[in-house]
């Protein structure tokens, strides 16, 4: 049980901690987090050279607030345990998303504020993207391959799981914690389609067949 609890208090103990973090730390942006914030204003073709600096400046300060923060809150930090849906034991990678995630929601507000402040709701959108290298696009076109007669519903309702993973995601530091992030959500897009009597294990072993057989057929 003392497993079970520990990296749960350690999250309550960074959350009591978090409002001094953001208060006390000065936010300094490095050059190559400022450039890449940059290059991703500048996919949107803004003319509106107030708009486009007040973009890059938020994107930038979020990503640095989030580097900081990861940086300064290593999985080192967060004692063994385990995984309260799986029950095994935290992986590094585990422990790194319990750390990183304990991040002061005010830092997600004030970027998602910003965006939508100077940006239209499909800027906003590209950006996200930005921050997760595409992957509700790439998500959603790999969905229809494997599901060749989604239902609108279903599409809308798989849509709207990988939205919240990448409004979730943009929070965390590297790919792999997005990734971590995606897959929840992705679990929760096949229970969906298991509820509707879909069977996701079937419908994926059939697709891979499908790949391989293609593929050997090409050779």
């Amino acid at each position: 049980m003392r497993k079970f609890l520990k990296p749960f208090v350690l999250i309550i103990l960074l959350l009591i901690t978090s409002r001094a973090f953001s208060q006390t730390q000065d936010v300094i942006v490095p050059g190559e987090i400022l450039d890449k914030a940059k290059e991703w204003v500048s996919a949107l073709k803004l003319t509106d050279a107030k708009k486009k600096t007040a973009a890059e400046q938020t994107i930038a300060m979020h990503l640095t607030t989030i580097r900081d923060w990861h940086n300064s809150h290593p999985a080192s930090n967060i004692p063994d345990g385990i995984n309260p849906v799986t029950g095994n034991k935290l992986s590094d990678l585990d422990k790194q998303i319990i750390a990183d995630s304990a991040i002061p929601g005010t830092v997600h507000q004030a970027l998602m504020e910003g965006l939508r402040k100077n940006l239209s709701p499909e800027q906003v959108e590209t950006v996200l993207d930005k921050y997760t290298i595409g992957k509700v696009d790439f998500t959603m076109k790999g969905y229809k391959a494997i599901v060749p007669d989604l239902t609108a519903g279903e599409e809308a309702k798989i849509l709207a799981f990988l939205k919240q993973a990448r409004e979730q995601a943009i929070d965390f530091k590297n790919m792999k914690q997005i990734s971590a992030i995606f897959e929840i959500y992705k679990t929760k897009s096949e229970q969906m389609l298991n509820n509707n009597g879909r069977n996701w294990r079937t419908l994926y072993s059939a697709y891979t067949k499908k790949i391989k057989e293609e593929k050997a057929a090409k050779q």
